[in-house]
């Protein structure tokens, strides 16, 4: 690496408009010695490569040319995890190798923020996979966590003390955001709601997101690009919320009031799109309808029920066929000017709609699982979620 040494100080010395001359009397050598080092013909004492890095304001990693290659390795292995497609997927078999990768990564790059976030992710979601979720409903119908139970995930409890360090010494803003993320969520599973709300409380209100100032700071079609792209988001946002205000408490499920919330939730999306053109949220639509196909089921809309399944595997097929690393573009006018690209995959969506129904489990659906593949109906959709 030391043989780019002095291209590299070429390189700096021409960004800042500086000659060998003005380089050479700021360092107290001679202008033939910058020659020389810029042409790799000898190089300068390593007493002075610190004050080097120090005039234009680099690291020395980075004057040595390790900078690059560093951020590239990462980028690397960082990409490798998101292959896994880890939060997309119900199983667990990824969990013990991308685990090992980010641990032999920050071995090599100790204490580097993008790694150890990386790992706070993984660990995050492993917890989920490997231990689950421990709920159930007090005597008032309210939902709650198993405490004790959650406390023995050693991915949690790693995934914690990775994101408290990264509050507290890591220099990016979006790392600390993810951190937060993550916290939040692990100690409210942890029974420490305190802590969870206090780091909740660190992060910016509705009105002053990112989504929302975006579309302050423009105008004309940039302007209408960000609009866009927040109700978008925000429509997703809200289905979920919406759902697990509905989890949150068993008596709602005591008559057809989550139907009709579910429903609308279903018709926020129509309401932007309203030509039917979702875009890659057709997959926030096809868990709504899942979901509704449960609620269904279970008070007796069992024709009701197959119709919603039929509804989800329409926009499984439609979401599809835009996995094909192309840009598209939403043709509904509130959305005209966003635009979106899916990475190029073989995407079998549909053939995992079984495997994914309901999608939300709460509250428990098992005996809605066995009346409703009971019915000679269910065994057709499966197959025509496989043609």
């Amino acid at each position: 690496m030391q043989l780019n040494l002095g291209t590299k100080i070429r390189e700096l010395r021409r960004r800042d408009g500086i000659t060998q001359e003005a380089l050479a009397e700021v360092l107290g050598v001679t202008s033939q010695a910058v020659s020389r080092w810029e042409a790799n013909g000898s190089y300068p004492d390593m007493e002075m490569v610190p004050s080097i890095a120090n005039y234009f304001g680099v690291s020395i990693d980075e004057l040595f040319g390790y900078h690059n290659d560093r951020d590239t390795k990462i980028n690397k292995i960082i990409e490798k995890i998101d292959s896994y497609n880890i939060k997309s997927r119900g199983d667990d078999g990824w969990v013990e190798e991308c685990v090992l990768i980010l641990r032999e990564s920050l071995a090599e790059f100790p204490q580097n923020e993008r790694l150890l976030i990386t790992l706070a992710e993984v660990l995050s979601e492993a917890g989920w996979r490997t231990h689950k979720e421990w709920l159930y409903y007090d005597d008032e119908g309210f939902i709650q966590h198993n405490y004790d139970h959650h406390k023995r995930n050693d991915y949690w409890s790693e995934a914690v003390k990775i994101c408290e360090n990264l509050i507290n010494n890591a220099s990016d803003n979006t790392i600390v955001t993810k951190a937060i993320k993550i916290l939040v969520l692990l100690y409210r599973n942890f029974g420490e709601n305190d802590k969870a709300v206090n780091y909740a409380k660190r992060m910016p209100s509705l009105k002053n997101c990112r989504e929302v100032l975006l579309a302050s700071a423009t105008e004309g079609k940039q302007e209408a690009k960000f609009i866009g792209e927040f109700l978008l988001k925000s429509a997703q946002e809200f289905s979920e919320q919406l759902v697990y205000g509905l989890i949150t408490n068993r008596n709602h499920y005591n008559s057809d009031m989550p139907i009709e919330k579910v429903k609308g939730a279903i018709s926020l999306f129509y309401l932007i799109c309203d030509d039917g053109n979702m875009g890659p949220y057709h997959g926030c639509i096809i868990k709504l309808y899942l979901y509704l196909s449960r609620l269904q089921w279970e008070r007796g809309y069992h024709d009701d029920s197959f119709t919603a399944l039929d509804e989800a595997l329409k926009h499984a097929k439609a979401l599809e066929v835009l996995y094909d690393g192309e840009e598209h573009t939403f043709t509904a006018p509130l959305v005209s000017f966003v635009k979106f690209q899916l990475e190029k995959t073989n995407q079998q969506i549909a053939k995992l709609l079984p495997d994914d129904w309901p999608f939300w489990c709460n509250p428990d659906y098992s005996e809605v699982e066995k009346e409703i593949k009971e019915d000679p109906r269910w065994k057709d959709w499966v197959a025509k979620t496989r043609a």
